[in-house]
């Protein structure tokens, strides 16, 4: 297993790169050959019964719960059909390469966002792998002084807050929220939002800010 370091502290997780030849060949047939196993095991049924309701031979049945084969379309539906399950059970326990962005406790990149000031911070604890859309950014907020004036963000797509600790007035638009531990808050981004009140500190929250795709 290989690790890419991203910014500071945060770190893409990849796995190994998968082998080649054979055996990278034959990961999506023995998944869907386990699969089928599974299914048919789990409805009491032999070989030559399954074989039979999917019309195919015992052999090539056999040959496909052992990953010896790449069943076609026609033959994967027959075979969901007779285990009374979606052609996409069949495909479950395929197993992609798929990155992930790990920070451990405490080692969350301080990012510098519009209005930061003396004792808030904005702890990035990670961000989008890959090439997926939307993004998103997971923040920890700590707020442990106190202040008079509070920035209003304004920005596309949703945010999601979580309070972990404290208690604030939270303005989002021209309506306030009094949020205490465990309080949550979902909303449209592009209304103005922010803490507009701290009334017991220190404060923390988790924030989660979508974006949408540029191109949708």
């Amino acid at each position: 297993m290989s690790r890419k370091s991203v910014g500071h502290s945060l770190e893409v997780v990849e796995k190994d790169p998968p082998a080649s030849g054979p055996e990278r060949g034959n990961r999506l047939e023995d998944a869907i050959g386990r699969q089928v196993r599974v299914y048919r095991t789990q409805l009491g049924m032999t070989i030559a019964n399954l074989a039979r309701q999917s019309d195919l031979s015992p052999g090539m049945l056999s040959k496909i719960e052992n990953g010896q084969t790449s069943p076609s379309l026609t033959t994967l539906q027959s075979l969901a059909g007779a285990l009374n399950v979606p052609v996409t059970a069949l495909f479950r326990k395929y197993e992609q390469d798929r990155e992930a962005s790990f920070v451990k406790a405490g080692k969350g990149l301080v990012i510098d966002r519009r209005g930061t000031r003396a004792g808030h911070q904005y702890h990035l604890l990670g961000h989008s792998v890959g090439d997926r859309t939307p993004r998103v950014e997971p923040y920890l907020i700590v707020i442990s002084e106190p202040s008079d004036v509070f920035p209003l963000f304004q920005h596309d797509g949703v945010e999601f807050i979580y309070i972990l600790e404290g208690e604030m007035v939270y303005r989002h638009g021209s309506r306030v929220y009094e949020m205490s531990r465990g309080d949550s808050l979902y909303f449209d981004a592009d209304a103005p939002h922010g803490p507009e009140e701290l009334n017991q500190l220190p404060i923390r929250f988790l924030s989660f800010i979508v974006e949408p795709d540029p191109n949708s």
